[in-house]
């Protein structure tokens, strides 16, 4: 994330000094749940990362974590508000959950999962505290009329993506893109962080190391449950590194080669700034998407010619169509012109063709790819208690909220003044 699209100097502040300073709720259509062989929960949840939260119902359950589908993974140290579904499960089995600060609601039964199709968008409402900086209702007065002037933000993904106390997300993504899979397993595993706490840094460090995977299975802190998971799968079957990445929940396997998407994506997305090409008016060569109600459908494209371009920016003027930029995947169509220069460029510097990501070691890793929309609409409003800024707004879905707030808040990462999570989440 190289460039703001503000210019008005920000307000360095505290987020997330408790977690209910970041509250998030998913928006729905009016849905019936009327009967089916899903379950449909409503789970609100304090300091709950999603994918720990799946594996500790899956267990307490006693049913399999592939049972469970839900439309977005939500923060961490954060009350979040979110609807989950389970194939196959009786309401009286809920009797066996005893988890600390969840709430769950039963909505009914559907004969489809939930997935992300279903989602209008998150509600966000946010406190930063400590704010530094003069006139702070001024400057983010100033900064709020930019976001309007601009049409939103630029539509990055959140540092959350790559990780947020181990930034190896993408780092295993584009490993495994490149055919090397047993770099990719290791950088999960074993790749040491300064800020993980010391049994968990010694244990990654010793098998960095070593790469001694029957010691590290049996040294392994317990609550790094995933990656035992897989040191006891190579533990049984040495030498299979591609099947070792299926011991993990579907969601949570595909978030590597997505997360080098993404990767990929805010840095075509910094190269379009850097050239000054705007997001919220389309150039001949790009690629834009339809909306489909009042979100952007990534499955409804069109290329942008000099036939229909002026016709292509009434329609984005009004919301009914954006510029949208690669998620690379083996199926991406990819811009012409100024866009598609770009977009060719980073995938030279990367070292990719489109067919990297198949990756034919296992083909449930790789990626099809999409378009996403470059701009992200939002239209924030703030109150001012002293020191403190609550912010409420609306964000499609796969939008960050720490995007937003980077406008603001102009401090490079937003991770650097949020209290650290407890070491006993540490692995997840």
């Amino acid at each position: 994330m190289e460039f703001y699209i503000t210019d008005a100097p920000g307000c360095p502040g505290r987020l997330r000094f408790i977690p209910e300073d970041f509250n998030v709720e998913e928006i729905y259509p009016d849905l019936n749940y009327e009967g089916g062989r899903y379950l449909i929960l409503e789970v609100e949840k304090r300091d709950w990362d999603t994918h720990h939260l799946i594996r500790e119902l899956a267990r307490q359950l006693r049913i399999s974590q592939r049972r469970f589908s839900w439309a977005g993974t939500k923060d961490k140290r954060a009350v979040t508000k979110q609807r989950i579904s389970i194939m196959n499960l009786q309401e009286s089995n809920l009797s066996r959950i005893t988890l600390p600060d969840i709430n769950i609601r039963v909505l009914g039964r559907t004969n489809r999962n939930i997935g992300l199709g279903d989602l209008l968008g998150n509600r966000f409402r946010i406190k930063i505290r400590e704010i530094d900086c003069p006139n702070p209702k001024h400057r983010m007065e100033r900064i709020t009329e930019e976001i309007f002037e601009n049409g939103g933000v630029p539509n990055y993904f959140g540092v959350q993506r790559f990780g947020d106390i181990r930034p190896i997300t993408h780092k295993v993504g584009e490993a495994l893109v490149h055919g090397k899979l047993e770099e990719a397993i290791f950088i999960y595993l074993a790749m040491p962080f300064p800020s993980e706490p010391e049994a968990t840094r010694r244990a990654r460090q010793d098998l960095w190391e070593s790469r001694d995977i029957l010691r590290s299975a049996k040294s392994y802190p317990a609550y790094l449950r995933y990656e035992l998971a897989i040191l006891n799968y190579l533990v049984e079957k040495p030498g299979d590194i591609a099947g070792s990445f299926n011991v993990l929940s579907p969601n949570l396997r595909r978030m590597f080669v997505h997360a080098y998407q993404s990767y990929i994506f805010n840095r075509i997305l910094s190269q379009r700034l850097s050239k000054g090409l705007s997001l919220k008016r389309a150039i001949v060569g790009d690629i834009i998407c339809f909306a489909s109600g009042d979100l952007p459908d990534a499955n409804r494209l069109q290329h942008v010619t000099p036939a229909n371009l002026d016709a292509v920016n009434r329609l984005i003027d009004r919301r009914r169509a954006f510029v949208t930029l690669p998620l690379i995947g083996f199926e991406t169509h990819l811009a012409s012109g100024t866009e598609g220069e770009i977009e060719k460029e980073i995938l030279e510097k990367e070292g990719l063709t489109l067919e990297h990501f198949r990756v034919a070691e296992n083909v449930e890793l790789g990626s099809r790819g999409a378009r996403r929309p470059a701009l992200m609409p939002v239209v924030p409003s703030i109150k001012m208690e002293g020191s403190c800024a609550e912010m409420e707004f609306f964000l499609s879905p796969g939008s960050y909220a720490t995007v937003v707030l980077r406008e603001y808040m102009k401090t490079g990462s937003l991770m650097e003044k949020e209290c650290p999570p407890r070491e006993e989440f540490m692995g997840d």
